[in-house]
């Protein structure tokens, strides 16, 4: 076997330890700790309880409390648990401020799902891990797919220089001398390739630049041509974001996957979605309704029963579990039929590859947000097209990975950046449409050589861009009350009186920050309007005016994860008008790239101190 893809399964096999490890509940991982650490939510309210897709229990809830969700992510393993009791496997099907809703893998709702003291927690993902190990084992055996993977990780040295010169005198950005109608030339230039396209086009999309505007352009330029396309992203909200701009096209779709996370204006474009007020819809509902009576018969036999009562109740639930077979089958038939007809066919990597895709020849696969899809994840696709397109940005915040011996060898590199190491196919876009030209400036020039340039329309007309300096102010980081992630009140107090000025509308104001702990307590103090998030997961997004926190304030001049400078450069191109970051210069500033920063500030935005305020 090769020596990278055993490199990769061992990288598979650390981060299901650390998931196991981490993710136990026991006399050494107490729930508090779990809580403390975003790995649990607890307690639950239970909403509504219904039979989902494929007849599974599936429970919306709400929390009593705010609390740091940023890990349950959209499709999450998950396990709702009660003590002394057995705990049920799920999925997470979605969570959104203190809302949400989980699939259980059982086949009925368990005795105590509404009692108190219920929770659900992170589970290892041992699917995704089990598929992604399944795919790099037989990876060898298709030669074709084998000559790409070499060319990926060959010993010859990258066609193109991606490195990054650090410079402290960085220059502000002039704006374009016109903005051109419909696409600018780089974006038509990408079409292009992605048109020609023979084996892989990379399209390099900066904050801003309309990655996905173009991406939607070329699709629709393939489905003229004739082409299927398979469209992906390492996210649910990620391939809605995609579907929406190709069915406003009209392009014929369907989004495959996990039908219970999907966009409102996307779920009529599901399997399920097209099933409504169809006959076999009709034919499905009488299924789950007998499947319900068998239930509610099993389950007149409660928790203390006979041997006799026993073996009636498991052939009851065997005739329950035959109907989901039977319903699945049904749906199978009707997936299969829609899957031959659409032009696109859309969903997360694991969503495309459990969809019974293989008879299916597709001309292109396209990866949007491929600067967060691990390598692993990318194979489970790549056998399915010829032609393959990755789209991304590989100076943001690279693929979640927990274990830090994986991460040590290189499992939290993208796909994204490994293929740009070693193709000459690149194609970046170049202008930026989101920010004033003083808040993209020190992002081009620091990140992508000085070649991101601002729309002619986005000119600098007042501040847009601010550093307040809480050096001497005694503005010291400490740990939060779980004695985990860090704090820093003092920096919520100068934001409580720059929003009291008068000067932000909170529905127009996100405040992030790296650390969940100050985003915990940001949400306790800050106007309930404002969106307030970790950086993490703020990622995609964007704000007419952008407060960020940075926290770090000691006389060690430690910074933690702000090394991550991609963190850095998420941060700081999410606001459209107006960005202040808020900082302790004596403890960012003894690192070269936050010098760099500073800097710039002082030349081309407003430099404050904590003393123009009160600090009392």
């Amino acid at each position: 076997m090769h020596p990278h893809i055993q490199q990769l399964i061992h990288c598979i096999n650390l981060e299901e330890k650390e998931q196991a490890e981490r993710y136990r509940l026991d006399q050494a991982h107490t729930l508090k700790s779990l809580k403390a650490e975003g790995l649990a939510l607890h307690p639950i309210s239970v909403t509504r309880k219904a039979f989902g897709y494929a007849d599974y229990p599936e429970i919306s809830f709400r929390l009593s409390f705010p609390t740091e969700t940023s890990m349950f992510r959209d499709g999450a393993a998950i396990e709702c648990f009660k003590q002394d009791e057995e705990p049920i496997k799920g999925i997470l099907l979605n969570l959104e401020g203190k809302a949400g809703e989980f699939r259980l893998f059982a086949p009925d709702f368990p005795d105590w799902m509404e009692d108190e003291g219920v929770g659900i927690k992170l589970a290892p993902d041992t699917r995704t891990t089990g598929i992604m190990k399944k795919v790099l084992t037989s990876l060898e055996q298709d030669k074709k797919l084998f000559g790409l993977f070499e060319k990926l990780h060959g010993e010859e040295k990258s066609l193109i220089n991606n490195s990054i010169e650090l410079n402290n005198d960085l220059p502000q950005l002039p704006s374009l001398a016109a903005e051109g109608p419909g696409l600018n030339e780089s974006q038509q230039q990408a079409i292009t390739a992605i048109i020609q396209n023979e084996e892989m086009t990379i399209v390099h999309g900066p904050p801003g630049t309309g990655k996905t505007t173009t991406l939607i352009e070329a699709i629709q330029q393939l489905t003229a041509k004739g082409e299927k396309i398979m469209v992906s992203a390492p996210s649910n909200a990620a391939v809605d974001n995609i579907c929406k701009g190709l069915l406003n096209k009209g392009v014929k779709l369907l989004r495959v996957g996990n039908s219970g996370k999907v966009d409102e204006a996307v779920f009529p474009y599901t399997p399920e979605g097209k099933l409504v007020n169809s006959k076999l819809q009709k034919d499905i509902r009488q299924l789950k309704l007998r499947a319900e009576e068998f239930r509610r018969m099993a389950l007149k036999y409660k928790r203390s029963f006979g041997k006799a009562e026993r073996e009636q109740r498991n052939l009851l639930f065997k005739e329950v579990k035959s109907i989901r077979t039977e319903i699945k089958q049904l749906q199978q038939y009707n997936e299969e039929k829609l899957l031959a007809e659409a032009a696109v066919i859309a969903g997360t990597p694991i969503g495309l590859y459990d969809a019974g895709l293989n008879k299916i020849q597709f001309d292109h696969l396209i990866v949007d947000e491929a600067g967060q899809c691990i390598e692993p994840l990318a194979w489970c696709l790549f056998s399915f097209a010829t032609k393959i397109v990755l789209a991304g940005d590989h100076w943001q915040l690279p693929p979640t990975v927990l274990s830090q011996a994986a991460i040590q060898a290189g499992f939290n590199k993208s796909v994204l950046e490994i293929a740009i190491e070693h193709s000459a196919n690149i194609h970046l876009l170049n202008i930026q449409y989101r920010m004033k030209p003083v808040i993209a400036g020190f992002s081009s020039a620091y990140f992508y050589k000085g070649l991101l340039q601002s729309a002619a329309h986005l000119v600098n007309s007042s501040t847009h861009l601010t550093f307040i300096d809480t050096a001497g102010s005694g503005f010291n980081e400490k740990r939060g009350p779980d004695g985990m992630s860090l704090q820093n009140e003092g920096e919520l107090n100068i934001i409580q009186q720059l929003l009291q000025s008068g000067g932000f509308i909170p529905e127009e104001t996100a405040f992030i920050s790296p650390y969940s702990g100050q985003v915990l307590a940001a949400k306790e103090r800050l106007p309930k309007e404002m969106r307030i998030s970790t950086i993490d997961s703020f990622q995609g997004q964007e704000k007419e005016n952008i407060i960020l926190s940075l926290v770090r304030s000691n006389d060690d001049c430690e910074i933690g994860f702000l090394k991550d400078y991609r963190r850095m450069n998420v941060a700081i191109t999410r606001a459209k008008e107006q960005l202040i970051v808020i900082g302790d210069s004596a403890t960012i500033g003894a690192d070269a790239f936050y010098q760099a920063f500073l800097n710039y500030v002082e030349q081309h935005g407003t430099y404050r101190t904590v003393w123009e305020f009160e600090i009392g």
